[in-house]
């Protein structure tokens, strides 16, 4: 399987359901997401109702995806590391915590956008969490991604992989 990795650069990957190319692939696609909206904000475009509502609901659509994606790592792929991976408690425990002060900002850009906040303080906030993000998604993908392909979680326990995005996999009645 080939992917891209962070910088844009084609990478082969042997195996086709390896979960740290999953994470890496949901990591891009959330970054891209973040990008765009960015973007929209910062280039003051027509502010007409409509363009306002869409670039709301775009808002409100990858905070509820970023939160989704944190919540099903705590949930399920961290407790499946700790316990097959105990030496890797102290990096859990670290992107644990960067989820716990993504989630704060997470909540400051819903409060922004639930009342239309200007879009300058808009981008400000999106600037921050983009550069935490990032600085997150890069240590996550450095230092469990071996663990990640070498896991035995049980099925159900890949609730992190959003099913929504690149790398995901569609829920069926089967899984």
């Amino acid at each position: 399987m080939e992917a891209p990795d962070r910088k844009g650069h084609v990478v082969t990957h042997d195996r086709a359901a390896a979960l740290s190319l999953q994470l890496t692939l949901t990591h891009q696609a959330l970054r891209e997401r973040l990008q765009l909206l960015r973007d929209r904000l910062a280039s003051g475009g027509p502010a007409t109702a409509r363009d306002g509502a869409d670039l709301r609901a775009h808002c409100t659509a990858f905070c509820a995806a970023l939160d989704r994606h944190h919540t099903g790592e705590d949930g399920g792929l961290f407790p499946a590391l700790r316990r097959e991976f105990p030496e890797l408690a102290p990096t859990v425990d670290k992107l644990a915590e960067d989820h716990w002060l993504i989630a704060g900002i997470l909540r400051r850009v819903a409060e922004l956008t639930a009342r239309d906040a200007d879009p300058a303080t808009m981008v400000g906030e999106l600037d921050g969490l983009a550069a935490i993000m990032d600085s997150h998604f890069a240590f996550e993908e450095r230092r469990i991604s071996a663990a990640l392909d070498a896991l035995k979680a049980p099925s159900g326990e890949h609730d992190w992989i959003d099913p929504d995005l690149p790398g995901g996999r569609k829920k069926t009645s089967a899984t």
